[in-house]
């Protein structure tokens, strides 16, 4: 263990896998993929792809015999698969433990609450009746969430009155996913901090960054090298801990009332930490490799005060960005298309803009977006 020749196999070929091979490729590392699609992300770019569905165990596995240690662009393997894996002495990271919590919103809340994380008020129900009786007890507005399945704003429901709750609620406990129903906090900023950890507990917290969602999808990541928020990086460093991390984690947070409170966490590279590729000496992408491996972990030395990434989403009249990145002629902006074909709404790729001046960053990264899509940037961005 710890060899930068072993075989890193990642299930899943979207975006995230596709900037963890360009990370790994300045470092010649060896990297195998199994797609769902060849047209995935990933996949289009990587000749050592196999292609095989997440769910298929026998796919899986096949998969998984010519590789050292398994990692994963997303959560989406089911937990008898990862059991399976591990039982047969694969490695995986993170491992089948860290997954249960980082794929279920009340494991997370239930650890939380056993460690004395803050977190917002909450409670877990599982039927009409008692989401009832917890909205009754947190008071309305509440935030209801499925335990498990949702993103990017999917899955999260806010609900100001019973009628809405009981809408909502219904077809979770039609189908037995349980529910979070918590408490809607007042936020002052949304932060995030990524962490990177390997196998034998070595920990390095990046930078905590402000982030801005609309609709419940990320648009603005804003990084400040002088920003330093020593109660993220306590709770980083314990969630970390706890969930027995091994490659690196988002931990998503509310500031609210002067506290911070953990709203998820994701144990993976994320769209948070996407700033870090042009920001950092060593980019989140490589932080994960470097944890995964048990190699020496990377620096987090910024290159520059201010860094602004702005998501770039697919605009409404159905046109595809890629047909405009010959517009941009300067070289400050760095563009990162992910492969996907164009829908509205859909998040294609990001931009980052590095400099001194915090406002020019943001000015110069929207402009680029705009001239991307076509459309204007977002009122209050």
């Amino acid at each position: 263990m710890g060899t930068t020749r072993e075989t890193i196999g990642i299930i899943g070929a979207g975006q995230l896998a596709r900037m963890l091979i360009e990370a790994a490729t300045p470092l010649d590392l060896d990297i195998r993929l199994l797609a769902a699609s060849p047209d995935d992300g990933a996949a289009r770019i990587w000749p050592r792809t196999s292609i095989g569905s997440p769910d298929d165990p026998a796919a899986v596995t096949a998969f998984a015999a010519d590789c050292d240690v398994i990692t994963f662009d997303h959560e989406l393997v089911p937990e008898s698969v990862l059991i399976a894996l591990e039982a047969s002495g694969k490695r995986i990271a993170p491992s089948t433990n860290t997954l249960r919590v980082a794929q279920n919103k009340q494991r997370q809340r239930e650890l939380f609450a056993q460690h004395r994380l803050p977190q917002p008020r909450h409670r877990i129900v599982r039927t009409v009746h008692g989401a009832e009786q917890a909205a009754e007890a947190i008071e309305y507005p509440v935030i209801v969430k499925a335990a498990y399945g949702g993103y990017d704003g999917r899955g999260v429901w806010r609900c100001t009155d019973e009628a809405t709750l009981v809408e909502v609620v219904s077809g979770l406990a039609e189908r037995s996913i349980p529910i979070v129903v918590e408490a809607e906090v007042r936020i002052e900023r949304e932060l995030a901090v990524m962490v990177a950890r390997d196998h034998v507990g070595r920990t390095t917290v990046l930078p905590t960054v402000e982030t801005v969602q609309i609709d419940g999808i990320c648009r603005q990541i804003t990084y400040r090298a002088d920003c330093h928020v020593p109660e993220a990086v306590r709770i980083a460093e314990i969630v970390a801990n706890v969930v027995d991390l091994t490659g690196v984690m988002a931990v998503e947070l509310f500031e609210s009332d002067g506290q911070l409170l953990i709203n998820e966490i994701a144990t993976r590279p994320h769209n948070s930490g996407h700033y870090s590729i042009e920001a950092l000496a060593s980019s989140q992408f490589e932080h994960h490799l470097r944890s995964v491996l048990g190699i020496a972990p990377g620096s987090i030395e910024p290159r520059a005060p201010f860094a602004v990434s702005v998501n770039v989403l697919g605009p409404d009249d159905g046109s595809d960005p890629r047909d405009r990145i010959g517009l941009l002629a300067s070289g400050d902006v760095h563009i990162h298309m992910y492969g996907k074909g164009a829908r509205s709404g859909r998040k294609l790729g990001h931009v980052t803009v590095l400099g001194d001046d915090l406002d020019l960053c943001i000015e110069r990264a929207w402009a680029a977006t705009e001239l991307l899509t076509n459309e204007p940037r977002p009122e209050g961005m």
